[in-house]
């Protein structure tokens, strides 16, 4: 194995270039790929999910907040049923 100055040089140099290659796909994957969007800097999200709890190991039962409000769900195989509507608790 010859490790001259130009190899290592050339080998600095494809490492640099491949790390910069995942950077700009990572960059762009967050950019431009659907439901990887985040809400504008500064401003609250409007929808949580607060809990979720197994009820069988193909059915849930999930706690969501969407404005101020909270919704149980269960969700399984046949689809998601809205079980009941909640006040949600004030923040302290």
């Amino acid at each position: 194995m010859n490790l001259d100055p130009e190899s290592l040089l050339r080998f600095g140099a494809a490492l640099a270039f491949v790390i910069a290659l995942i950077a700009a796909v990572a960059w762009a994957a967050r950019r431009w790929m659907p439901g990887a969007m985040t809400t504008a800097a500064g401003r609250r999200r409007r929808l949580q999910l607060v809990e979720t709890l197994a009820l069988d190991p193909k059915t849930r039962a999930m706690l969501i907040r969407r404005d101020g409000v909270e919704h149980l769900l269960v969700v399984g195989p046949a689809g998601a049923v809205h079980v009941e509507r909640l006040a949600a608790p004030e923040a302290a």
